[in-house]
């Protein structure tokens, strides 16, 4: 059983009519140069002359994106709230940077002016107990790991970035920071967020006190400020 192809019909538009209503269906055919110029001229002339009744019409997903950036604004001016900071990191992360410090191996630099009380990075990483905090630091130190980077959430919970973080375990200490550390709740989840104490120029280091416990064995302290206190703990 052999089946024909359905004959193309034109339209005075220039573009073909489909028979069975399905382009697919019809398989490929080469659209003639004269064709597609006539499509092409009569479709630029309707963009250029609207009809007089027709309203201009804007895209859905820009106006929806528009009216929540507007409103996120207005909240934010009237509310100071963490989770609205914490939606507005999400979404627009700050541009940093990691590369070789002068207090430490590596260190986080601002790629763009940060101003002062503002969500700067959020510190992820495994959320583990205590007891598995302490079988993973013994873990990291019989495999070599020099550094571990946990960050204590609570009394419970750790955060681990040593193997599955972001940028922001590479954030050094000072005595004089320029940020700070804080504990935020989000959807019922803790969170670390790093807080801007102040203006933070282009190519800054971003620093915060890590606040280690006072203890008997001292870990020297390099990050050179006037006012460092010698040892992180």
């Amino acid at each position: 059983t052999s089946f024909s192809t359905p004959k193309k019909k034109k339209r005075d538009d220039g573009m073909r009519e489909h028979v069975t209503g399905c382009a697919r269906s019809e398989g490929y055919y080469k659209i003639d140069k004269k064709d597609k110029l006539k499509y092409l001229n009569n479709s630029r002339a309707f963009a250029e002359e609207p009809p007089a009744d027709t309203q201009v019409r804007t895209c859905p997903s820009l106006t929806r994106r528009s009216e929540q950036r507007r409103l996120l604004s207005s909240f934010t001016g009237s509310c100071d709230s963490d989770l609205l900071k914490f939606n507005q990191l999400k979404f627009r992360k700050k541009k940093l940077k990691f590369c070789k410090s002068h207090i430490h191996d590596w260190g986080l630099f601002a790629m763009e002016p940060i101003a002062a009380d503002e969500m700067v990075i959020e510190y992820v990483g495994q959320n583990i107990r205590q007891v598995i905090a302490d079988m993973r630091e013994k873990r990291y130190e019989d495999e070599g790991i020099g550094s571990s980077y946990m960050f204590r959430v609570d009394h419970d919970t750790i955060i681990d970035a040593t193997k599955c973080g972001n940028f922001a375990r590479f954030i050094n200490h000072s005595c004089n920071p320029n940020c700070y550390a804080k504990v935020i709740t989000v959807e019922s989840q803790k969170k670390i967020v790093i807080y801007s104490k102040q203006h933070i120029n282009v190519n800054e280091e971003i620093t915060y006190d890590y606040k280690f416990p006072i203890e008997d064995v001292k870990i020297p302290c390099l990050c050179g400020s006037e006012n460092c206190r010698g040892t992180l703990n």
